[in-house]
């Protein structure tokens, strides 16, 4: 099983979710620790980074995450952003 860590940036978000909001992440996130290719990897100036898509209130929402250190044999799992896909990509990169 992976460790999990997450951002500065993934926590703001994450705690402003309600508690319903709050456990449909946590079985997104369990999702990716079962398997954690299930995101699909970006290219460019993403490189590395894997979005698993999942919908929370109706809405289809990213979360962002990178495996470390090696994404064929990871043992941790970075939690970067989570969020609607306006400006998501354009938030990540920054």
């Amino acid at each position: 099983m992976l460790q999990v860590s997450a951002s500065p940036s993934f926590n703001r978000v994450a705690k402003k979710l309600r508690e319903r909001d709050k456990k449909t992440l946590d079985e997104a996130i369990k999702a990716i620790l079962q398997t954690p290719q299930l995101g699909e990897e970006k290219k460019g100036d993403l490189a590395g980074v894997f979005v698993s898509k999942f919908k929370l209130n109706g809405q289809e929402t990213l979360l962002a995450y990178e495996l470390q250190p090696h994404k064929t044999a990871p043992t941790e799992a970075m939690l970067l952003a989570v969020g609607p896909h306006e400006n998501f990509y354009a938030g990540l990169k920054r």
